[in-house]
């Protein structure tokens, strides 16, 4: 990849779920500008290792999945999630674990209105409000739902409510893993690139 930026074909490089010792090896290589993980109210395990890191290195966060997948949006919340909704395959969402989630939805939805937001506004707030350096990308594919995203920009929080926001939804309480099935051996945990041999 250095070789095609020297050569002019590609601007920048980032990585997808990398652990900390790939983005210390690649970064050493050529600098990395973005780092792609998935963060957001419920999947909160890269903020000891890996922000800390991309932050003393300079490189980006693009935080995928910052809606859980829709579930802090309010997707199979309600009506729960029916066996023909791709959520429902998520060991978050099904069982005793969905349980547990919606009871940190509820709290979600109270501080939400207390913000004069929606669930998902204030989750993506709470995200665009941790830095700069850090940039949410909601997928949806309706349009009324991107307008109800781009409207998280218009709500302002403190530091304090960044702190009452995390505690209403501590990452320990979340049941569940943030993987379904096969995808669990991805995650950036169990991403060490292997050396290269000579």
């Amino acid at each position: 990849m250095k070789k095609l930026v020297e050569e002019g074909k590609v601007k920048y490089i980032g990585l997808s779920e990398a652990s900390p010792d790939t983005i210390r090896r690649a970064h050493a290589v050529h600098p990395i500008t973005a780092v792609q993980m998935e963060w957001s109210l419920w999947s909160r395990d890269i903020e000891e290792e890996i922000v800390p890191l991309c932050r003393k290195l300079g490189i980006g966060i693009v935080a995928y999945s910052p809606l859980g997948f829709g579930f802090l949006a309010g997707k199979g919340v309600a009506e729960g999630s029916p066996a023909d909704n791709p959520l429902s395959l998520h060991p978050r969402c099904s069982g005793d674990n969905l349980d547990k989630n919606i009871i940190l939805y509820t709290r979600l939805a109270h501080l939400a209105a207390m913000y004069r937001a929606t669930p998902a506004q204030l989750a993506l707030a709470w995200l665009v409000h941790q830095g700069t350096d850090v940039v949410p990308i909601p997928g949806t594919t309706k349009l009324r739902n991107l307008d109800h995203n781009i409207g998280s920009l218009n709500v302002k929080l403190s530091d304090d409510d960044l702190e009452e926001i995390s505690d209403a939804l501590p990452a320990d309480e979340v049941a569940g893993s943030r993987a379904p099935g096969a995808f669990g051996s991805y995650v950036w945990q169990l991403a060490d690139t292997p050396a290269q041999t000579s």
